[in-house]
């Protein structure tokens, strides 16, 4: 019998040193934004792409890491408020221990939901 040889030619030509296909960012975007309007598992999409699955989701990791360094942060400041000549009527305490001291219940309301949120 006859040996038979046969080889696959694949569209994408580049390739890195350890022989793994390289894709530029278009694509990366492509089949990113396909699987996530998919409902498809990963693995079944990427089979249905032709990329390895490890390869997707190494994708997704990367734009779900860039897109949570894209979100607003959180920043705080210390401030001040004026001092009153010890015109409390109103003290609440908050489980942490932190006391708040008012004369307007709104107001001391709206900072409670504001330290909670």
């Amino acid at each position: 019998m006859e040996a038979i040889s046969t080889e696959v030619i694949t569209a994408e030509k580049k390739r890195d040193k350890r022989g793994h296909r390289l894709y530029d960012e278009e694509r990366k975007r492509r089949i990113v934004d396909g699987y996530e309007k998919s409902g498809l598992t990963q693995r079944d999409y990427a089979r249905k792409e032709g990329i390895r699955y490890s390869t997707l989701v190494w994708w997704l990791h990367k734009r779900r890491h860039m897109q949570a360094l894209a979100r607003p942060t959180v920043r705080f400041a210390e401030v001040s408020a004026p001092s009153l000549s010890g015109g409390y009527t109103l003290e609440v305490v908050l489980a942490d221990g932190t006391l708040l001291r008012g004369s307007r219940a709104d107001e001391l309301a709206g900072l409670v939901h504001l330290l909670r949120a």
